[in-house]
């Protein structure tokens, strides 16, 4: 651990201008903030004048925010790093599965290389945590995960991730319960799923197996849920019962849930306090191809929500730069949030709930006491770096500048 320091001029939001009832901008003012250990251990204001002898680093006006989390990415698909190639249609998800098979085996690249190289680009677009999805499925066994770790390894000191055990060809459709155990044993912290009803063709033992695996292992559990309508829906709610009965409340998350998005609002609210009262996340990577779930309506509700970019340049899609808040800059276009305290509040989404300032406008990050976990943008506020996916000039994981300089 470094020796404390000041992190000297540093902009941050103090509340919203607000003209005759209107909120029209918001407010920021320039701190001194000490850190050591890793957490932010006092603020200063920039008029004040710091009188012992700790090292300092200006900041020099940019704005910080919270560090930001990819909620979802493939650390091992990625095609980054390697030679350009554009995505082959298919029609169905299985060929798709066999194209992949074929494809990264080829490359003259690395698992890991390409994973480095991925990370790297998520470093610089401030994020310091991030939670990867790993095949897991018989002809690949557990190299995929061998291969994401010793990547991870490599960054070591400059980020936080979770690793999900994924079952991406089916939990029971290719036979990798064992595998997915002894991920978890490996160092697997979730396991993953996909398509109970669709892929692995039964939804009560596909869920039933994953809770098992889960509870067994004391892990969470993340599942890909494409399947659409009240098709999703009912293994969303078989899932919510079980979650509860297990004992799993808070370690639980549904990726895509592309159901939540294709029934009445009416229904996505009774869904979403299912989902709030089962501590199940909902974590969307805003596709433009289709409907996803109501964002702003599961937050009023209570349910969680976290966004994601998933496919990053790979055999699924030729797009994705692993910029998450690129991400969430489209969830606040594809949403018409427009206004200052929408757009601010968007940052909720990629940061694990931290915002500068809470509805209200009241100044609720950063606190003493708070990791040292900062990204440093080129922006006058929250609201700006969300709808112009404005510049970052440095990431900071513990006190420590991982990328970047001021």
């Amino acid at each position: 651990m470094s020796l404390p320091f000041w992190l000297t001029n540093a902009r941050l939001e103090s509340g919203f201008q607000v003209d005759h009832g209107v909120i029209t901008g918001t407010k920021t003012e320039c701190f001194h903030l000490l850190i050591k250990d890793g957490k932010i251990k006092k603020m200063v204001s920039s008029n004040e004048t710091i009188t012992d002898n700790l090292p300092k680093k200006d900041v020099k006006g940019l704005l910080v925010l919270p560090s930001f989390i990819e909620n979802h990415c493939h650390l091992d698909k990625t095609l980054l790093g390697d030679r350009w190639r554009s995505v082959t249609p298919v029609n169905s998800i299985f060929e798709r599965l066999e194209i992949e098979k074929k494809v990264l085996p080829s490359l003259e690249t690395s698992t890991q290389e390409r994973a480095e190289k991925l990370i790297d680009n998520y470093l610089k677009s401030g994020v310091t945590h991030l939670r990867t999805h790993v095949d897991i499925y018989p002809e690949v066994g557990l190299k995929n995960l061998e291969e994401v770790q010793k990547a991870l390894q490599t960054f070591e000191g400059k980020l936080s991730y979770e690793i999900v055990a994924f079952p991406q060809h089916g939990l029971l459709r290719s036979k990798t319960k064992e595998l997915v155990r002894e991920a978890l044993r490996q160092g697997a912290s979730l396991v993953g799923g996909v398509d109970p009803a669709t892929v692995d063709g039964d939804i009560e033992a596909s869920l039933q197996v994953m809770v098992e695996l889960a509870v067994e292992g004391n892990a969470g559990i993340d599942l890909h849920l494409h399947d659409a309508d009240h098709l999703g829906i009912f293994t969303m709610k078989r899932l919510a019962q079980l979650t509860k009965e297990a004992g799993l409340q808070g370690k639980v998350a549904i990726s895509h849930a592309f159901g939540l998005g294709d029934i009445p609002p009416s229904q996505a609210e009774e869904m979403a306090e299912q989902l709030a009262d089962a501590g199940i996340t909902i974590i969307t990577s805003v596709p433009l191809d289709r409907k996803f779930p109501p964002v702003g309506l599961l937050h009023r509700k209570g349910a969680s929500v976290a966004v994601g970019c998933d496919n990053i340049f790979d055999v699924w899609s030729p797009f994705g730069n692993g910029d998450v808040l690129e991400r969430a800059g489209r969830l606040a276009e594809v949403s018409r949030w427009i206004d200052e305290r929408s757009l601010a509040q968007a940052l909720y989404f990629i940061t694990g709930g931290k915002t500068p300032l809470n509805h209200t406008g009241e100044q609720v990050w950063p606190q003493v006491g708070d990791d040292a976990n900062i990204v440093f943008i080129e922006a006058s506020c929250s609201a700006e770096a969300i709808a112009r996916r404005s510049r970052r000039a440095a990431t900071m994981f513990k006190g420590e500048i991982v990328s970047g300089l001021f």
